[in-house]
């Protein structure tokens, strides 16, 4: 009953009379104030994941996503690909990942998933430690917060210079709600072409929200797009799914034991 309190009065609050943040990292803190300690910890759902080939086929694939944050290993993803029970599947962190075939360890490499702390960390931990995870992407959190339109709503933007920047690296944040609903740098670190990713049909998720439909540029061109299906916050999860030598030993929510 409270986060559905917090979040009515949220939504109510009149979008002129919110104050744009002075800076990207003010605009964090203010994300982070928004949702106190009401957003969710952990986050399920089934993916269907849309990719375009070299021919303009479209090719459709289902994943089993789970989230979750803890102070002591921040925040977490697990992907399996297809149904778990076959073992293949990516586990990441902002800074890390652990890749399975076939239930079995295939690669560990120092890449992680920048994309995190814009779905979780944020909103749960301290700004600073926000700021660090997203150093890799190249956002200049120190510039002044820029105030532009996304699909007819006013938005926050950090790391532009100017309105009308859509080449720095940067975030565009909803006023009225606090989301992310845009982001363009590559979401893994170090690696290229720039991606402009787009958070659509943003939707209240227990204390928090969540983006049920995500898409990601390149030059123009959408490269893959992912639809968020049977959604379900703060769900008990077995520790034992986001640690490599539990892969495919762990309980699952899908019902793969």
């Amino acid at each position: 009953m409270r986060k559905t309190m917090l979040l009515a009065v949220l939504a109510a609050t009149p979008v002129m009379a919110q104050k744009t943040p002075a800076t990207g990292r003010d605009l964090l803190q203010t994300m982070r104030d928004a949702y106190g300690n009401h957003w969710f910890k952990t986050l399920t759902f089934v993916q269907t994941t849309t990719n375009t080939d070299s021919t303009g086929k479209e090719i459709k694939s289902t994943w089993y996503e789970s989230l979750r944050y803890t102070d002591a290993h921040g925040t977490q993803l697990r992907i399996d690909v297809g149904d778990p029970k076959e073992g293949n599947g990516i586990l990441y962190t902002v800074d890390s990942l652990w890749a399975f075939r076939g239930g079995q360890q295939r690669a560990v490499r120092p890449s992680g998933n920048l994309l995190l702390p814009l779905v979780e960390g944020i909103y749960v931990e301290p700004v600073e430690r926000s700021l660090k995870e997203l150093g890799p992407t190249g956002i200049d959190f120190s510039k002044p917060v820029v105030n532009g339109t996304w699909h007819g709503r006013p938005v926050w933007i950090t790391g532009a210079t100017a309105a009308g920047d859509t080449t720095s690296p940067q975030i565009w944040v909803d006023v009225q709600n606090k989301a992310v609903v845009r982001a363009m740098f590559s979401p893994v670190p170090g690696a290229t072409p720039v991606m402009d990713m787009h958070f659509e049909k943003v939707v209240l998720a227990g204390g928090g929200m969540l983006a049920t439909r995500c898409e990601f540029y390149v030059a123009g061109k959408l490269e893959q797009a992912e639809d968020y299906n049977d959604w379900k916050t703060d769900v008990a999860l077995s520790p034992g799914l986001f640690e490599a030598a539990t892969f495919s030993t762990a309980p699952h929510w899908a019902g793969k034991n």
